[in-house]
């Protein structure tokens, strides 16, 4: 199944499953922007609203997009706020969803499963203010050549979602080419051991 179906199916139990990857990037996403001012906010990949429970607290408006409709319902179960704006959209094509300017564009969880980084970082500056931010919550290289992937069990068995390597180079490099530089960067392990495999990349790119 593609990636959508995947996660339309995996929607039934994505917030109630054992999942650290999930529950360490929130607490990445919420750690790296704590102290980063923002007002207008474009989520991408806001699958069951884990991120938009603490966004819509200092944002004043968040357009929150996903590609899996049924991860979205539960979204919309979760947060109620007015100022939040949800959409269904594959952020592969022309972002035609995105009609405002932004100060802060959010991907947790999300590049892993886009191949083609320069079309999203385009994209992401276009409709980034200046001095805005891109945060990008993601599972670590390390644990990407490890073979680690994003899945889920359900009666019928595994399932494994497709998903394409990048390197720590790969996201600033493209991120580069389209006016994003690094702000910040951070590595957040399973129990904080940093003697073991980091989990979860964060990187923290401003536009000038």
């Amino acid at each position: 199944m593609d990636t959508r179906q995947a996660y339309n199916l995996w929607a039934t139990q994505y917030d109630t499953n054992d999942n650290k990857t999930r529950d360490l990037e929130a607490h990445a996403l919420r750690k790296t922007l704590a102290n980063i001012p923002f007002g207008r906010v474009l989520e991408v990949g806001c699958g069951t609203g884990k991120n938009t429970q603490w966004l819509v607290e200092k944002a004043e408006h968040i357009t929150a997009v996903d590609l899996s409709e049924e991860m979205l319902a539960k979204a919309k179960q979760r947060i109620t706020a007015l100022c939040v704006q949800f959409q269904q959209t594959d952020i592969t094509t022309d972002w035609a969803f995105a009609q405002e300017s932004y100060n802060l564009i959010t991907f947790s969880l999300v590049l892993e499963h886009i191949q083609d980084l320069d079309h999203i970082f385009r994209e992401a500056s276009r409709v980034l203010q200046r001095g805005g931010y891109v945060y990008v919550g993601e599972l670590h290289p390390f644990k990407q050549y490890s073979g680690s992937k994003a899945r889920f069990d359900t009666a019928e068995g595994r399932h494994i979602l497709e998903c394409f390597n990048h390197n720590l180079s790969d996201f600033i490099q493209a991120a580069r080419q389209h006016g994003l530089v690094i702000a910040d960067i951070d590595e957040y392990f399973d129990d904080d051991d940093r003697n073991t495999i980091p989990r979860i990349l964060t990187i923290l790119f401003t536009k000038l």
